[in-house]
């Protein structure tokens, strides 16, 4: 009996250790918020774990590159499918350690749009936080769009692997009833980011096992299965087969646009950091492992598919642009059992969604706060009874919905989604860093996460990774282009950008003057 009250006690005590700590930990957080100028509103609810595995959650591989597959069968097939993923992995890394490393120093929900206006020299640290800070939104906004516009494409076609005859889905899906499942997964989502935050660490810590668990089920099965046979490992790792009408070096980069998509959410992590207990060492080190987790995954899931991958020419030639329904159906030779290895992709995809609405939502609020988007003071309201910026989730919902009426006039629409918001966020990253890089780094001699030396290596890589990615997601997957193989990432990117320099002429250049910063 003694023994059993001293180990309660040890236990009780290394509990208590454990509340000091944590409770220590977020006073340090919120003192340091306060140094950077803002008062705490969020709760900070999330643990080191955690973070890390909502950081996995933004990008959700494999459902991430489930549905952008399309693009690297036309670029140039396997080839471009596996080592697209390596190399467009490598240089990512580089990304988010660059960025890990300036957010130890500037840990805000603002990201990079403070960290852009802390780094610039004085006499453009306005203009050059204000264009950051809308590219930041707006690749928030489109890729949490495109996250879940791609959602609906995907359960269009599973549902599709049921077929009413040979090659003929049951659901033939019009724009119509298209925007309708949009609209569901859309309010869905936002629905349990706001009224559900507390619960979501524990739905992100569940997705990182649900997603191995599910990765190990579809290897397994399709592999076993491979109803029509499988290609030999020089195919899977070798075979090069463009589809697209470039030439064949160009093909292969503008196939890259499905690993870029995948990893675009590096950053969004930031829009966290006031939710987290120690955001200074918790976010960089999210940021930079869950890159590596995500390189597994996928590999885990796209060599599998490539070795029971059907005719290439068929699959780019499915209406809906989502291949994957039709590999497994082909691979597995049921539409039942299709449909079962289906399910947790599905699932994975709704657990996406609700994280980069999440995301979305506080990378919104943190730039309404600062005083840059029309009606701030309404979008920079916290909800005191959830804990959340609820109008801010409701004007980024918003936008996404009035986007999606894209789709109504051009099929092409999940690949402006897409790519416009890989560009965006592509951009905003960019800024911080050549800042950064191009002052000397004097600021990350404080960094709680420091590369050192490696840091001008890091930033060099993540810049001419930018400069590629740019003009690059602009560009048409195939060409001849034709009314749908259009690809208007450019309309929207400039669109956005007409419309905040606008209201910066109008109003921006007198009144927004930048985060509030203590020096």
């Amino acid at each position: 009996m003694a023994k059993i009250m001293e180990s309660l006690s040890t236990a009780s005590s290394k509990a208590e250790e454990h509340r000091v700590e944590e409770a220590s930990n977020h006073a340090s957080a919120d003192n340091v918020l306060e140094t950077l100028g803002y008062t705490p509103q969020l709760m900070r609810n999330r643990s080191a774990l955690q973070v890390a595995f909502m950081s996995f959650v933004l990008a959700s591989i494999p459902y991430g590159l489930a549905t952008t597959l399309y693009y690297p069968l036309v670029g140039g097939g396997p080839v471009n499918i596996i080592w697209g993923w390596v190399m467009v992995s490598a240089i990512v890394v580089f990304v988010a350690a660059s960025l890990g490393e300036i957010t130890s120093v500037y840990p805000t929900s603002g990201g990079v749009c403070y960290q852009t206006f802390v780094l610039a020299p004085s006499h453009y640290r306005r203009l050059a936080s204000w264009i950051c800070g809308w590219l930041y939104v707006v690749g928030n906004i489109t890729i949490t769009l495109s996250v879940n516009f791609g959602t609906t494409l995907f359960f269009i076609s599973c549902i599709n692997v049921f077929e009413s005859e040979p090659g003929i889905g049951i659901f033939p899906a019009t724009d119509w009833q298209v925007y309708l499942v949009f609209l569901g997964v859309t309010i869905l989502c936002n629905i349990v980011s706001a009224f559900g935050n507390k619960w979501l660490p524990i739905l992100d810590t569940a997705a990182i096992f649900w997603t191995f668990a599910s990765l190990i089920a579809i290897t397994c099965t399709i592999l076993a299965i491979a109803k029509n046979g499988r290609h030999d490992t020089s195919y899977v790792f070798t075979h090069f087969e463009s589809s697209s009408g470039w030439p064949d070096g160009w093909s292969f980069f503008v196939g890259l646009l499905h690993a870029g998509y995948a990893t675009s959410s590096t950053g969004m992590i930031m829009s966290m950091c006031e939710e987290v207990q120690n955001p200074s060492v918790q976010v960089p080190i999210a940021m930079v492992t869950t890159i590596f987790i995500n390189f597994i995954a996928g590999l885990l899931f796209l060599v599998p598919i490539v070795y029971v991958l059907p005719d290439i020419q068929y699959l780019i030639n499915i209406d809906s642009v989502q291949p994957v329904p039709a590999i497994f159906l082909s691979a597995v030779g049921s539409s039942a059992a299709a449909i079962g290895l289906l399910l947790p992709l599905m699932i994975l995809a709704l657990l996406c969604g609700i994280g980069c609405t999440t995301a979305a939502s506080r990378c919104t609020w943190a730039f309404a706060r600062d005083g840059a988007i029309p009606g701030s003071n309404w979008w920079k309201t916290v909800d005191r009874n959830l804990g959340v910026p609820l109008n801010a989730t409701v004007l980024s919902m918003t936008v996404q919905l009035i986007l999606g009426l894209i789709n109504f006039g051009s099929s092409a629409a999940f690949n402006a989604f897409s790519g416009v918001g890989v560009i965006c966020l592509t951009a905003s990253y960019a800024m911080p860093i050549a800042i950064n890089l191009f002052t000397g780094r004097k600021q990350m001699k404080d960094a709680k996460f420091p590369l050192g030396r490696l840091g001008y290596v890091a930033n060099v890589i993540a810049i001419a990774w930018s400069l590629l990615a740019l003009p690059l997601f602009c560009m048409p997957s195939v060409i001849p282009v034709k009314a749908n193989t259009v690809n208007y990432a450019s309309v929207v990117f400039v669109a956005a950008g007409v419309i905040s320099g606008l209201w910066y002429w109008v109003w921006g250049h007198k009144n927004y003057s930048g985060p509030p910063t203590t020096d």
